[in-house]
């Protein structure tokens, strides 16, 4: 086919301008300082075609030594970040990535929790702010493999189903407003990946409310979440509250609710006084 010389003209101005558009995009994509193999794969799964970048506001924090690859304590704080609506958690290698999701409607940005891994990988948050934009942290955690298809430690004891659901925490309101709380509920959390046709059965839905009801903060987790899912959260609790409320459900419907007792961390601050520095 051959085209006349205004039509050539046309149609490299076509081009030209593709060119432009496509360019940019290309060139403007973030490296990953990990250089993982599966980055790309990872970020279409739970960022897509957003916008994003790498910040060292992120802060994912994995010991240096790991000593039990069923249960790896992790720690993500992104309070150096404003207006953060969502946190993502998960580790790129492992064959069920998606570890848990944070929705911080009156709590900080701030999540301590414990993970099964399955091989070294890196471990990354994804924080999702309130201009749109991705804000994503990582660690390489090097560890040894098989947590994520090794049978519960629950599974070798008769009765461990009376006990499923069974939750216990403390809890304490700091001077700043924010009641830090930790808590433990019995789950034996099964990936669906150890041996003996054992089926997946994990809690998928944790919901922390104030006594009035109003949702302090939600946690969704998946199969990589250890057994007996230790959290740790900060949640802007109102000031007469004296309680935590925490409601939480796992895949076979089965549904678990329990409340946490607040009291004072080296504060001899009354509720009086906390209203009158937060009202």
């Amino acid at each position: 086919m051959c085209l006349s010389r205004s039509s050539f003209a046309i149609f490299a101005a076509v081009i030209c301008q593709y060119a432009v558009v496509v360019a940019p995009a290309q060139a403007d994509s973030p490296k990953d300082p990990m250089n993982s193999p599966m980055w790309e794969d990872m970020r279409e799964a739970f960022i897509g075609d957003a916008s994003y970048q790498f910040d060292p506001r992120v802060k994912v924090i994995v010991p240096e030594v790991v000593e039990n690859q069923a249960q790896v304590p992790v720690t993500v704080d992104a309070r150096s970040l404003p207006g953060v609506q969502k946190i993502v958690v998960f580790a790129d290698l492992n064959p069920l990535p998606h570890t848990l999701t944070l929705s911080p409607t009156a709590a900080a940005p701030f999540i301590s929790f414990r993970l099964k891994v399955e091989q070294a990988t890196p471990v990354r948050a994804a924080v999702l702010t309130e201009d749109g934009t991705w804000h994503v942290g990582g660690k390489f955690l090097s560890a040894a493999g098989g947590g994520c298809s090794s049978p519960a430690m629950a599974r070798n004891k008769a009765d461990w189903s009376l006990t499923v659901g069974n939750t216990r925490g403390r809890a304490w309101r700091q001077a700043d407003g924010l009641a830090r709380f930790r808590m433990t509920i019995k789950h034996p959390m099964d990936t669906g990946l150890a041996k003996g046709n054992i089926p997946a059965f994990y809690i998928d839905n944790v919901m922390v409310r104030a006594t009035s009801g109003k949702v302090l903060a939600k946690v969704e987790m998946r199969e990589p979440v250890s057994e007996d899912p230790t959290l740790t959260l900060m949640v802007r609790l109102p000031a007469e509250d004296r309680a935590i409320q925490v409601d939480s459900h796992d895949i076979d419907g089965n549904e678990f609710s329990s409340k946490i007792d607040v009291g004072w961390k080296q504060s001899q601050l009354n509720t009086r006084e906390l209203q009158e520095m937060h009202p």
